[in-house]
């Protein structure tokens, strides 16, 4: 990477404001790390991320707005000097959180890998913790190298949520009937076009095009764990908005708005408006990520 390309950068709301607009799992618009051109001065990272994203409008940087993405790259800077845009797995939502967000990022710094960990938990606010930090080959890439996602999204069903979980669960205490979710969420397995279940604003390529709204799923459950019903969906990458889309779907299937076999209809329909309404992001998680 040359020197002259990390100045692109000049601080944490200056990235340009084009690089806003791309969605989560898709080819990104954001300048990449040029892991070509590494020398033996450079080295590839890889960050494991834990945060809290409540307070954040997301992942990806963007114009005005406090961001994750962001604000590790502010503080990636006050420890190496240095102006870089750390990649991340995928782009969250704002509200949605990450138990392991995988992130990867160019340096020069010669910086031990662990004591990188405590310099920006030092830096870094209390919702964001890095939980760990290696080196890696030059051509792994925290996106580009992900081959499978898992989230989990938690609905609160008792009576009264308890205030310290109301930012982390969708609260619902209304009737469902749970065990006819839990035989709709296995409809959704395979390799299918999810396009009912995607943002209504259309993906776009490097090149503006729309993009493939083909995914496959390897696994979608629910589980009762006390007053929590929890569903964990693992896939090979995910559209914006798909999971809460599906959430918003299966609790129609819950309240018998739509039959179990209603979702399978809906998957061939690939029309957004024939599915339910995405749920809220303070119940998403992503939770892991495998390369």
């Amino acid at each position: 990477m040359l020197p002259t390309e990390r100045k692109r950068f000049t601080d944490v709301q200056g990235f340009p404001a084009s690089d806003a607009g791309s969605r989560l799992d898709e080819p990104a618009l954001l300048w990449d790390s040029r892991l070509e051109e590494l020398d033996d001065r450079m080295r590839n990272l890889k960050l494991i991320l834990s945060y809290d994203g409540s307070d954040f409008a997301g992942w990806q940087v963007q114009p005005d707005a406090t961001t994750v993405q962001g604000t590790l790259a502010s503080a990636i800077g006050r420890v190496t000097g240095e102006k870089v845009l750390p990649q991340g797995s995928g782009r969250t939502d704002a509200g949605v959180h990450a138990l392991a967000q995988v992130v990867t990022f160019v340096t020069e710094s010669s910086v031990p890998t662990a004591n990188f960990v405590k310099a920006l938990n030092d830096i870094l606010p209390a919702s964001v913790r890095v939980l760990e930090v290696k080196e890696v080959a030059a051509e792994f890439h925290a996106r580009k190298s992900a081959r499978a996602k898992t989230y989990r999204y938690r609905i609160y069903r008792a009576a009264i949520c308890p205030p310290f979980l109301a930012r982390y669960v969708w609260h619902y205490p209304f009737p469902l009937d749970e065990q006819a979710i839990v035989q709709a969420a296995g409809l959704v397995e395979g390799e299918h076009d999810f396009t009912s279940f995607a943002a209504v604003d259309p993906e776009r390529g490097s090149e503006g095009a729309p993009v493939s709204n083909l995914r496959r799923i390897f696994s979608s459950s629910w589980d009762r764990q006390g007053d929590e019903f929890i569903y964990t969906v693992k896939g090979s990458g995910f559209l914006h908005h798909m999971v809460r889309n599906l959430v918003g779907t299966f609790i129609l299937v819950g309240k018998a708005t739509l039959q179990i076999n209603d979702v399978a209809r809906i998957l061939e329909a690939r029309n957004r408006s024939a599915a339910g309404a995405t749920a809220p992001a303070g119940g998403l998680y992503l939770v892991d990520v495998e390369y």
